[in-house]
């Protein structure tokens, strides 16, 4: 036919390059010229093949492949992390209501709100890492409907070893680049799979990958997929099963669980996983949707929690801190306190490819920082610019009337016991607030109650939403630990769980030897200036 389908997803994916700009203010005819700023101009420059649908792990003409049939593998030869920079095109302007009424019943790609919608969710990693991850899922036969990669087993949260590990047997017999991605340090590769039905889906896999479940696999797919979505967020986890020579963790969660907390934050188990640099490497429409509101979601409430002036490091910090908050595991030695900070300081081009395109088109922040003047600015990793954000409280409290569903409605019950107010009040103020309703195109700004909220003193405000973070978080993450023995095993959760504590005394050990050397330095600068 004279063209092959991976030259055409390969052509998809270059139509999918072009930013998103989803403010009503950025309209402009099709034809005419835009200005396009620094940040824009450093997105659009990017690998098309590695930041959109691309091969045929991804959708083709706007469905997603679950055929069993294996892609061919690239040659390393043909590998590459990015390809010629495209030009930065004009784009259509998105429908300015698509955050007001979002469709998540598409089933379709070209249903979303613009075909260059949510491209900002695809992180960019090496290409051959990237096939060896891909490789990995089509050892799977049940069908995943939606998979990405996640940390650090992905993306580093420390600086790579210059001499290998002890720790290079984790794999049996990995990819070579498996072993380069991570760098003389290998760690296990974390996996999130999307699923349409789960007990179908544990059916399959059980048949086929019986060694990776524990004893409960015993009692069948029922039992499994019961205990899946009745306890905790809904994940089932199968921790340390090697995948084509690669220690692999994966999670299976229904596509309707991962959006419903996607788009109300029911949970924040896995919106959290999400609102942090993942490499998406099967993609679907309604997930994609759900998880650019999950996105602004994030940033409105880190914008919440931030004062008027602050720098990149430290709004990312706060968006990666949040599902960290209620989380049981940051209160036990078995976290490394330094988790955020590592995880943001070595992945702050991934953090500005993911939030810079939203911070840009949010009418009441904005990058505030003469480096910015610098064309180059956006591909500095080493750039920690500053920004501002307006306080105004009707702005606020339009932030406030945005946030995510279920986490709203815990925010306003916090305030209805704090400013008591009538039960009969508050129901009529609920359902004035109403955004589901099918038949109205509601705007979802704020009224007088939420920029009540808004006015509250800064530090009260801040005290309330950590609180509701807190309660978001804090049972079904501490749930889905403690199913974790009937899921992984004993054998594998106790594994787990001195990883985890090594890895935190290894944390506290670095932060008191930092704390230690940051003293010393200020001591001699002390003495200089005697």
């Amino acid at each position: 036919m004279g063209i092959t389908m991976r030259s055409l997803a390969n052509s998809l994916g270059r139509q999918q390059m072009r930013l998103w700009v989803p403010r009503a203010s950025t309209r402009r005819p099709p034809l005419a010229i835009q200005t396009v700023t620094p940040l824009q101009r450093y997105f659009a420059a990017q690998s098309p093949q590695t930041s959109t649908n691309s091969s045929a792990d991804t959708h083709v003409g706007g469905s997603t492949s679950t055929s069993d049939t294996p892609p061919p593998s690239k040659s390393p030869s043909t590998s590459r992390t990015s390809s010629s920079p495209i030009p930065v095109t004009p784009i259509s302007s998105v429908p300015p209501d698509w955050e007001e009424n979002p469709n998540y019943n598409i089933s379709q790609f070209s249903q979303l709100p613009h075909s260059n919608f949510g491209v900002n969710q695809h992180m960019l990693i090496n290409d051959e890492f990237k096939e060896a991850l891909r490789q990995i899922l089509w050892q799977f036969r049940a069908p995943i409907r939606y998979a990405f990669a996640y940390g650090s087993g992905v993306f580093p949260q420390s600086k790579a070893s210059p001499t290998p590990s002890s720790a290079t047997s984790i794999h049996s017999k990995a990819p070579a680049a498996v072993e380069k991605a991570q760098g003389g340090n290998p760690k296990m590769i974390d996996f999130i799979f999307g699923v349409s039905y789960t007990q179908h889906w544990h059916s399959l896999n059980l048949h086929e990958h019986r060694n990776h479940y524990s004893a409960l696999a015993s009692l069948g797919s029922a039992a499994i997929s019961a205990v899946q979505d009745r306890w905790g967020a809904g994940v089932y986890f199968n921790p340390y099963v090697t995948v084509n020579g690669t220690l692999i963790k994966y999670g299976v969660v229904n596509l309707d669980t991962l959006c419903n907390d996607l788009s109300e934050w029911t949970t924040l188990y896995l919106a959290g996983r999400l609102q942090k640099p993942v490499k998406i490497l099967r993609d679907d429409p309604r997930v994609r949707l759900a998880n650019q509101v999950n996105l602004i979601s994030a940033l409105r409430t880190a914008l919440l929690l931030l004062p008027p002036d602050f720098t990149e490091q430290e709004l990312y910090g706060t968006i990666a801190g949040i599902s960290y908050l209620g989380d049981p595991r940051m209160s036990l030695p078995t976290e490394d306190p330094s988790k955020v900070a590592n995880i943001v300081g070595n992945n702050l081009p991934n953090f500005r490819r993911l939030y810079g395109p939203l911070i840009e088109n949010l009418p009441n922040v904005s990058f505030n920082d003469s480096k910015c003047s610098n064309p180059d600015w956006a591909s500095d990793p080493s750039a920690n610019v500053r920004l501002a954000q307006d306080m105004d409280p009707v702005k606020r409290g339009n932030m406030v009337r945005r946030l995510p569903k279920a986490f709203r409605s815990k925010l306003y019950f916090q305030y209805q016991s704090k400013f008591q107010i009538p039960q009969l009040e508050f129901n009529k103020m609920l359902e004035a607030s109403k955004d589901d309703d099918a038949t109205r195109i509601n705007r979802r700004e704020g009224g007088g109650f939420e920029r009540r909220i808004a006015n509250q003193p800064p530090e009260d405000l801040r005290g309330e939403i950590r609180t509701v973070i807190k309660k978001t978080i804090g049972w079904p993450s501490t749930s889905q630990t403690l199913k974790g023995p009937i899921t992984a095993g004993i054998a594998r959760s106790w594994r787990y769980m001195r990883e985890k504590m090594a890895k935190s005394r290894e944390g506290k050990k670095r932060a008191s030897e930092e704390a230690k050397e940051k003293s010393k330095a200020e001591a001699k600068e002390k003495e200089k200036n005697a």
